[in-house]
């Protein structure tokens, strides 16, 4: 029998994120692995995220980009904690670059981790993280195709964010294209209009961490 190096290294990852997701159910924690194309405002949007939710829930952060720690420092200006991870190419996160990052944070304090996947719509749904959900964020500047374009990436959502929603009077963007098509492939998912830079839509988001962080905890 032939095994594709490809199987091997899914088999593996596999492995990896069963560890990661036992590490995070036994220590209470949400960890959502955060998907999206280059430049739709990830990094904005975790950290709004972080200053929103306050004292509320304790949140770290792990960045993947395949060069610079520019995000996490960002994020570690929100005073969370965050580690960097450089893909040096790669166009995804794998289960064991999480894991190590996980071992040089104080992980198990946290409530909530999020994985800032590398800015890419395909190759980051292929590989499980041992994540509790999956966060798309798709942003008004980048179109309103892109559900149609990746139904795959769509389809494994538990949410996703439509972000830079305050320009939408200024950018052809058919809303209801992109609602009837998340709603073709993923109708169990949450879609919520957001502005990372307004704090738009916000309560929505934070009431939405909170109460699937609950329900993933039981």
């Amino acid at each position: 029998m032939k095994v594709s190096l490809n199987q091997k290294i899914l088999s593996r990852n596999d492995q990896i994120a069963q560890q990661n997701r036992e590490f995070f159910a036994q220590n209470g924690i949400l960890c959502l692995n955060v998907i999206s194309s280059p430049g739709s405002g990830k990094t904005t949007l975790l950290a709004r995220t972080i200053r929103y939710l306050g004292d509320r829930l304790k949140v770290g952060v792990i960045e993947g980009d395949i060069r610079t720690d520019h995000d996490a420092q960002r994020i570690r200006e929100t005073g969370a904690e965050a580690v960097q991870i450089e893909t040096e190419g790669a166009c995804h996160l794998s289960a064991e670059q999480v894991a190590a990052a996980l071992k040089v944070m104080d992980a198990a304090s946290k409530d909530i981790i999020f994985i800032e996947n590398v800015g890419n719509l395909v190759c980051p749904s292929a590989f499980d993280l041992g994540e509790s959900g999956r966060v798309v964020l798709l942003s008004v500047p980048e179109g309103d195709d892109k559900p149609a374009k990746y139904p795959g990436t769509f389809a494994g959502a538990n949410i996703i964010l439509v972000n830079k929603i305050d320009l939408i009077d200024y950018i052809p963007f058919r809303l209801e294209r992109v609602l009837a098509d998340i709603q073709a492939v993923n109708p169990e998912a949450t879609i919520l209009q957001v502005s990372a830079e307004t704090g738009q839509g916000f309560d929505a988001w934070c009431d939405w961490l909170v109460s699937y962080r609950a329900a993933v905890s039981k």
